[in-house]
């Protein structure tokens, strides 16, 4: 590669970096930055990169106004045997980004023009100036001011990071005026936000049958709870044929836990409408508040570049590893999924995932076992029918599949359900308690018995 509106070499760590990024921030498609890689694009590496990635931090967070944390990401790579570094900077909602020494002047802001950064005219500054976002959740204060970060705090410690008392300035959780802003509203272990999960009979909104709500709690706790209950839902749909056994989810689950990190991380919380996900008969739909951002278009959005809505949410997400980098989540979805599983209305982006079969199936054609030149198949049909009555759909299979296979383990059961090996265990736990099933010998050389009634 050369260098290019969006890409940008350095030998070695400069007193320029700052104006680089800024440029970069100030451009709607963001940018990337080398560090160990000369002009000419020849690999010549960095020695104590690992210092180097905490300079530049340190660097971008201290000189650059408006803050830029949650805009940029600083990966340590090798590349021909040599360590580089590479710096990832998305368009910045907050423009024009400047060197915080010489404030918002032709010194202090830049621009990418072709290759290279160059002074803004003061036309264009004062233009981006009067355009700033200044609606945005960092800007406004909480309802409540007794709030409290325990369930945060966890989630940094079990990452090995620690919030330290300056934590609420560090995350960025104060308005100007040192209040809690609704970032810390969000955070919070009390709050009034909630995630609705709801699952429907058919095609259509018509017969709800579940409504699950996850939230009032930490956002990043709403998000895992929410990751967990359509992990539970997505079922491994398995058939078993003479010649082969084909496992697959309903849906894929990257691009699952991809689509609703984004939709809660880039959600429009301005609105107070939080994501809603919903669980068709035959489709998954996750759907945001807010469109795309201000700047962007469609070809942009799903070739990655970004413009994070609340880069307060990003970077905490990041700190806490559920997100990877900046712009990767829709092209690792896309790799799932078409562009028209995607659509976008002036205030909402709904992600809809086709699922591979029927989500509710009647047990007898749920797929989860499909035998062809078998003769026990009325046989294993026969035994189940009358035990499954009053079951939920998780243990119908378990169910099923020890009357086909006496020996299956937990985690082939885990595996061919598409839940975890806990669920297993406290769905054998009520069948054991409703005398449905029983074990017999050891956990290592047993096997399953369905009791007759």
């Amino acid at each position: 590669m050369t260098e290019s509106n969006r890409i940008e070499y350095k030998q070695e760590l400069t007193d320029g970096l700052e104006k680089e990024v800024i440029a970069f921030l100030n451009y709607r498609e963001g940018g990337i930055i080398y560090l160990g890689i000369d002009k000419n694009g020849e690999t010549v590496g960095l020695h104590d990169s690992d210092n180097i990635q905490l300079k530049i931090k340190d660097r971008l967070k201290n000189n650059i106004q408006p803050s830029c944390l949650g805009l940029f990401d600083v990966i340590n790579q090798v590349q021909e045997g040599k360590n580089i570094i590479k710096v990832i900077i998305a368009s910045g909602p907050e423009k024009p980004y400047y060197l915080k020494k010489y404030g918002m002047t032709q010194k202090g802001c830049y621009m990418r023009i072709g290759s290279a950064s160059d002074p803004m005219p003061v036309t264009i500054i004062e233009d981006l100036f009067s355009k700033r976002t200044r609606n945005s959740i960092g800007k406004i204060v909480s309802n409540r001011q007794d709030l409290t970060f325990e369930q945060l705090n966890i989630y940094y410690q079990a990452k090995g990071l620690k919030l330290n008392d300056k934590f609420a300035n560090t995350l960025e959780l104060l308005t100007q005026d040192d209040k809690f802003n609704y970032v810390a509203y969000l955070m919070a272990d009390e709050n009034g936000t909630s995630i609705k999960v709801a699952k429907y009979s058919g095609a259509d909104r018509v017969d709800l049958i579940e409504n699950n709500e996850y939230g009032y709690c930490s956002l990043v706790k709403a998000t895992k709870q929410v990751l967990d209950k359509l992990e539970l839902e997505n079922r491994t749909a398995t058939k078993i044929t003479s010649k082969e056994r084909k496992d697959q989810r309903l849906w894929d689950a990257i691009a699952v836990r991809e689509a609703v990190i984004n939709a809660i991380v880039h959600n429009d919380f301005t609105r107070e409408v939080p994501p809603k996900i919903e669980i068709f008969s035959d489709r998954l739909e996750i759907t945001s508040a807010g469109s795309l951002t201000e700047g962007m278009t469609e070809d942009e959005f799903f070739e990655g570049f970004s413009i994070p809505r609340n880069k307060e949410l990003m970077r905490i997400y990041k700190d806490l590893e559920m997100v990877e980098h900046l712009g990767s989540g829709i092209p690792r979805i896309l790799q799932s999924y078409s562009k028209d599983n995607f659509k976008f209305t002036a205030n909402f982006l709904r992600m809809s995932f086709k699922s591979i079969e029927p989500v509710y199936a009647d047990s007898n054609e749920s797929g989860v076992i499909e035998k062809s030149g078998d003769s026990n198949d009325g046989l294993v049909d026969g035994l189940v029918d009358g035990l499954v009555d009053g079951l939920v759909e998780s243990q119908k299979m378990i169910v099923k599949l020890i009357a086909e296979k006496p020996q299956i383990s937990k985690k082939e059961m885990s595996k061919l359900i598409g839940i975890s090996t806990t669920a297993i265990d406290k769905n054998i736990e009520t069948l054991k308690k409703k005398y449905i099933i029983e074990r017999v010998g050891s956990d290592n050389r047993g096997y399953w018995k369905i009791v007759s009634k």
